[in-house]
């Protein structure tokens, strides 16, 4: 079996400047050169704790060098983006608009697919810029002419059997290098060591017979590629990979992260490769390798789990994302979701000796707006420019060809646990899956497992320090246990937002059929309810005043910490689990909506919510 063990690499950021600049026959200035030892010194002088800090970003949005946010009538640059994610405001669909807190992290993830033509449709000094296609492109005024493009350059094209071709207004490769460099220069731009983190990074959109199998690319450092590649050029997900590697050869760093679960047509976790064959040791490795983390939820819906396949969860209804289904042919499928995926992983342990749905979790927007971790139910004014960026559109209107603009959440946001907010410390905890994703509030949770935790925890400094001294964080891997481990949770509600209902925790296994199963446990809640001899809660309440879309802090609580101790332990067989915190009820971001523009509610749609964190897994793996 390989065992997963943390990256020990460190280059100075002058050297992988220097790396960079040599492979793209770049002379390197005085400038470059100053500039290079600034950031390593402030790399190396920011603010670090061995005990990890949580750090909020974004790993999932677009700017108009995505062609169909371009399209809808997005104008922002990568470092206008991030701008928006410092805090800066911001000119979207004609109002102004700010996130309501700086983040701490960005990654610009435009879709590889197109990205020169857009390049040359928006330079006016590019070759190729005066074509009639693109003249039409630019004057792009209604909502039905933009439609219109978007079916006709990107929809039939992109999600047909054949991989798409560039079109016809494509002038090379060095359009797609300049719109690269574009990228390059924002994140090189605003990165702040200590303070604020741009991470490189590009979407792979492929989605073969309409599929969502979609790939977000992060890199470590600055040893990049001279272009990104897409989906014209590897049309699977082996393809990607086998370019990755090349890159690996080349002195890069990265991994990839897939997206958007729900809507795969049964494809993201399949047993079978690109050709048919079933998975073997070679494609479960190379997943393992490359693939850290999963998207638990974005704008077009949470991908944990669906109220139709888990009707015993009783949190499995949480932005279902149901419409989904109306459009590229697509069925709401059990195997399309995390859970199903991440326990399914575990018979791989048992036939070839990896796991290759070992995902740790993030959470992104997927917006087309160029804004950043734009999560905030109650000042939510739509993801996708023209298609919902007015409250009726959002009530009647749709994503064109993905869903009904009603059933978009406000996607979710990562959170990574890591010594210091620098490129490398962020990406390594990424890499290692020390990841949780909340649905947008900034929700804190730390999950530990080991066989000598105490059961009781009482101070989390002490459980914390504990967890790592004796046992292992969320995201990593125990081997070869000798009794039932003990798990210790905390987590603590967002200051600005709602308090906590609960905490559970989640655990998967594999039977010796090879049967999966799974189990909720309610391990920490608040306002002393009684739990029964199924280890069911009674509901916490709801506070929600549907006429003023308001909520009071009456009921739940800021902080909860508990442990649970796996009686039902069995050392023979795999398993995994992950802990859930879900918050008190509050207003949707429909409900918002409705009360702000004195209109009905929509039966459709629930007019309140339970926030809620995910942490990455904790697996155990018996001795081999």
């Amino acid at each position: 079996m390989n065992k997963f063990k943390k990256s020990t690499l460190s280059i100075s950021f002058f050297m992988i400047l220097t790396s960079f600049v040599h492979a793209n026959d770049i002379n390197i200035d005085s400038s470059y050169t100053a500039k290079a030892h600034k950031i390593a010194e402030l790399e190396k002088n920011a603010p670090s704790d061995p005990l990890k800090n949580a750090y909020f970003g974004e790993t999932h949005m677009h700017t108009s060098y995505s062609l169909d946010a371009y399209i809808g009538g997005n104008r922002m640059t990568p470092s206008d983006s991030y701008r928006f994610a410092k805090g800066e405001e911001m000119m979207i669909n004609g109002q102004k608009h700010t996130i309501s807190r700086p983040l701490d992290f960005c990654a610009v993830t435009d879709h590889s697919e197109y990205i020169g033509e857009m390049y040359t449709a928006m330079n006016a000094q590019a070759k190729g810029y005066d074509q009639e296609v693109l003249k039409e492109l630019r004057s792009l005024s209604s909502y039905q002419e933009q439609i219109k493009w978007f079916i006709k350059y990107v929809i039939s094209v992109n999600r047909g059997d054949a991989p798409p071709q560039h079109t016809d207004f494509f002038t090379g490769v060095e359009s797609i290098n300049s719109a690269w460099k574009v990228n390059i220069d924002a994140i090189n731009e605003h990165y702040i060591p200590g303070v604020f983190t741009t991470i490189p990074a590009f979407e792979w959109s492929g989605a073969p017979k309409g599929g969502n199998l979609h790939r977000n690319v992060f890199f470590r450092d600055m040893v990049l590629p001279e272009r990104p590649v897409g989906y014209a050029e590897y049309n699977r997900e082996e393809g990607l990979w086998g370019w990755m590697a090349e890159q690996e050869k080349k002195g890069s760093r990265l991994f990839a992260i897939p997206h958007n679960s729900n809507a795969s047509k049964g494809m993201m976790f399949n047993q079978n490769d690109s050709t048919g064959k079933p998975i073997d040791l070679e494609y479960v490795q190379t997943r393992n390798h490359f693939e850290r983390l999963i998207e638990m939820m974005q704008v077009k819906g949470n991908s944990e789990v669906h109220r139709k396949f888990w009707p015993a969860d009783e949190f499995a209804d949480f932005e279902n994302a149901d419409s989904l289904a109306k459009f590229s042919k697509r069925e709401i499928k059990k195997e399309n979701f995390v859970r199903a995926g991440i326990i399914k992983g575990l018979k791989y342990v048992d036939t070839l000796g990896v796991n290759p749905y070992q995902y740790g979790f993030n959470g992104g927007t997927d917006n087309h707006n160029g804004l950043a971790a734009d999560v905030y139910e109650d000042n939510y004014i739509g993801s996708h420019g023209a298609a919902d960026k007015t409250p009726e559109l959002r009530r009647t209107g749709q994503v064109p060809e993905w869903l009904d603009a009603i059933d978009q959440s406000i996607g979710a946001i990562t959170g990574v646990w890591a010594e210091k907010n620098t490129r490398t410390a962020l990406w390594d905890a990424m890499y290692n899956r020390e990841t949780f994703v909340t649905s947008g509030p900034r929700i804190l949770v730390r999950f530990f497992a080991g066989e000598q935790l105490s059961k009781h925890p009482k101070n989390v400094k002490k459980m914390v320090e504990e967890g790592y001294q004796k046992g292992v964080p969320m995201g990593q891997t125990i081997v070869g246990l000798k009794k039932s481990p003990t798990f210790t949770v905390w987590a603590q509600k967002d200051v600005d937002q709602a308090n906590l209902d609960r905490i559970q925790i989640i655990k998967g296994w594999v039977d010796k059929a090879g049967e999966s199963h799974e189990k909720i446990i309610n391990v920490a809640w608040s306002d002393k309810r009684p739990i029964d001899n199924n280890g069911n809660l009674p509901k916490v309440g709801n506070t929600v005043d549907l006429k003023t879309a308001q909520y009071t802090n009456e009921i739940g609580s800021p902080m909860l910490m508990g442990s649970f101790t796996d009686t039902q332990f069995d050392a023979t067989r795999p398993a995994l689990y992950y802990a859930r915190v879900i918050q008190i009820p509050t207003p949707r971001w429909s409900t918002y909506d409705a009360v702000k523009n004195n209109l009905p509610l929509l039966d459709r749609v629930p007019a309140t919510i339970q926030e809620r964190a995910w942490s990455s897994p904790i697996w155990f793996i018996p001795s081999i």
